[in-house]
């Protein structure tokens, strides 16, 4: 169980553009009545109301104990990739559209909020991709190397300091098991366990080179080095552009365990809402297994459609 996190210092992360308005009024009106302390960045000044501090980048990577993520999946990495060094517990609440990892509706909030202050909670531990560049990244999803216009990419496979081949594709991705449903599943490779802890690389549109998914242990060491006769590539880290990259060009990369803290009120409420979000992607669930899915005061209303 939890440790009540929400008694000390809570930070926000906000959608970059999505209205969170009415969350944050409740997260502020839950703050008046316990010992606790808002914090946003300088960067959503003009987006929170009066009641939420305001601190620097750094006070607020200092100083927070636990994260409020407003948003979707996009938001809720964002607030997992900011606290990778210090992991701490993130709840997500859901102003997206499907999300994975978010657990919470907005309407859910106050009684999330609740329990939270109870430690009434568990913490999901996350790993991530460490990804050294000229800078570090962390991707809690996956690295995309792609070409940006015409050509292809070609990059060199390395693992734990021996060649393994090459790709020359249209992009390369490098996957965790979190990332798995997501660029890589659509490119035809494999959904991974999220205990695994493996990581796996599929190419996109392979022209020669390594042409099928592999599928690598968490303690691999993996190096991408762009080779002289590729195209200019474009690094995506969960989906956001962190550089580009031409021949010559090196990229390491590794998993690192409990690089995330996730709050969760039932692990298998989530499980089963993802289990439905991952039918939507076609995977293999007969109309029996999605019965099974469904909460079981709705099943009626989707047998009557059944029959309908």
């Amino acid at each position: 169980m939890g440790s009540g996190v929400l008694i000390g210092v809570i930070g926000l992360v906000l959608h970059p553009v999505k209205p969170v308005d009415k969350s944050l009024e409740t997260i502020l009106a839950f703050a008046q009545g316990h010992p606790l302390r808002v914090l946003a960045r300088e960067t959503d000044r003009h987006r929170v109301p009066p009641g939420v501090e305001i601190v620097s980048e750094d006070a607020f990577l200092r100083e927070v104990q636990g994260l409020i993520a407003l948003g979707g999946d996009g938001t809720m990495l964002g607030a997992m990739r900011l606290m990778a060094e210090r992991p701490v517990p993130v709840l997500g609440v859901n102003h997206g559209n499907l999300g994975f990892l978010v657990e919470v509706a907005p309407a859910e909030l106050p009684a999330a909020l609740d329990k939270m202050a109870d430690g009434d909670f568990t913490v999901e531990q996350y790993g991530c991709l460490e990804l050294t560049t000229d800078r570090t990244h962390y991707a809690f999803n996956d690295v995309v190397v792609s070409r940006p216009g015409r050509g292809a990419v070609s990059i060199d496979l390395e693992v734990n300091g021996l060649q393994y081949g090459y790709y020359r594709s249209d992009a390369v991705i490098v996957a965790t098991p979190t990332g798995s449903t997501a660029y890589n599943y659509a490119a035809g490779g494999p959904v991974l366990s999220p205990s695994s802890g493996a990581l796996v690389i599929t190419p996109v549109a392979p022209m020669s080179g390594i042409g099928r998914a592999v599928v690598l242990g968490a303690g691999d060491r993996i190096a991408l080095t762009v080779a002289d006769d590729s195209s200019p590539g474009v690094v995506d880290v969960d989906g956001t552009e962190a550089g580009e990259v031409r021949p010559g060009d090196r990229l390491e990369a590794t998993m690192r365990a409990d690089a995330a803290q996730v709050v969760r009120f039932s692990a298998s409420a989530h499980a089963s809402r993802s289990r439905i979000k991952l039918s939507l992607l076609d995977l293999p669930l007969r109309r029996d297994q999605l019965l099974e899915l469904i909460p079981p005061e709705l099943r009626h209303r989707a047998k009557e459609l059944e029959e309908f």
